[in-house]
């Protein structure tokens, strides 16, 4: 498919459902990466930082609000789970190893948490724990997306893969693509969250990850219409190209934004600025796939649950969604301040 047509054969709520729900998982997945995506990118920075108490301002800078952002992991998969339970069935097995290392790696980051602050003896190991299990999630979630991508071997209702065809060239490539822009989050949060010598060496680092970040999305968006000739004719038939050419035309002045923003010592630009470059790739990334739930070849409309069983699961995330963003929001708001350079304090101001 290289239109956005609608299926002609279905209509109302069998029509309807499915994109609505296909925009709720996107937002949820869409959340998760911007919030999770730069704490994840303070644990890719946090062993180059120069001593413990610039290590201690990074982790305070995220320790209240870190398992909140955790949260729309859980939504996005409980909202594929519930409501296109066949993608689920489809992609889980395709993915079962790079999701299980995602876990393990988030789990050692969890501990290291909890456990640094109390340890003595033994702190190097839990910074060594957060900052290798950060790169390892990360790794693992930049794997998944490139296999998503690609696309999987499926016959009917069952995925015919192997379980290392995840593993390609370009999976491998959007892997450190996203250790590139989840670090150029992480530095950015840091410019925001900090004062002093650790601001200074933040601007330092997002001016580096910014230039990573934008060669790796660069290699990514002219390696993915190669992948697929439906993705090729998308991007570049006519009229599409037309309508499509402002995604990175646009994509290029937000990061030339950016590195001005970094460079010019603003406190909050840069940090909107990436999570707006994150969004732009993000969306580039939609039009590439859309309908497809599990690419090349299961839409959202035959992937989807009955309409029955979508509206009874919608009325729970009517409630769980708007709460999860009212509860977000307001731990960023009491959080708002930069940490203080005491860190006996454990304070922000």
């Amino acid at each position: 498919m290289t239109g956005f047509e609608l299926p002609a054969n279905l209509s109302g709520m069998a029509l309807w459902l499915p994109l609505v729900w296909a925009g709720i998982i996107a937002f949820a997945v869409a959340m998760y990466v911007l919030l999770d995506g730069f704490d994840l990118g303070i644990g890719i920075l946090f062993t180059s930082a120069e001593n413990d108490n610039w290590r201690d301002r990074m982790m305070l800078s995220v320790a209240p609000i870190w398992d909140f952002n955790e949260t729309w992991l859980i939504l996005g998969g409980a909202g594929l789970f519930a409501v296109f339970h066949l993608a689920y069935a489809m992609l889980m097995p395709a993915l079962y190893v790079p999701i299980i290392v995602m876990l393990i790696a988030l789990i050692f980051r969890g501990v290291a948490f909890e456990f640094r602050f109390k340890a003595e003896t033994s702190k190097h190991w839990w910074d060594k724990s957060f900052h290798y299990g950060s790169i390892l999630a990360t790794f693992a979630q930049g794997v998944v997306l490139g296999a998503f991508v690609q696309g999987f071997a499926t016959n009917g209702r069952q995925f015919t893969g192997g379980t290392w065809d995840f593993l390609t060239p370009f999976s491998i490539m959007t892997g450190f693509a996203l250790i590139a822009g989840y670090a150029l989050l992480g530095a950015t949060w840091l410019v925001m969250k900090t004062t002093g010598e650790l601001e200074l060496w933040a601007r330092r680092q997002a001016m580096r990850y910014v230039l990573l970040t934008v060669g790796a999305m660069a290699i990514v968006s002219l390696w993915v219409p190669f992948l697929d000739t439906g993705i090729r004719e998308r991007w570049f038939s006519f009229p599409n190209l037309l309508y499509l050419a402002p995604v990175p035309v646009i994509t290029a002045l937000v990061a030339i934004q950016l590195w001005f923003a970094v460079k010019r010592n603003l406190r909050y630009w840069p940090f909107f600025l990436s999570m707006g470059l994150f969004l732009l790739g993000y969306a580039g990334l939609g039009v590439s796939l859309f309908p497809n739930i599990v690419p090349p070849d299961v839409t959202i409309w035959e992937a989807s649950n009955t309409p029955s069983s979508q509206i009874f699961t919608l009325i729970g995330f009517s409630f769980s969604l708007p709460a999860t963003l009212i509860y977000t929001g307001y731990a960023y708001w009491v959080f708002r301040g930069k940490v203080a350079e005491d860190v006996e304090s454990s304070g922000y101001h």
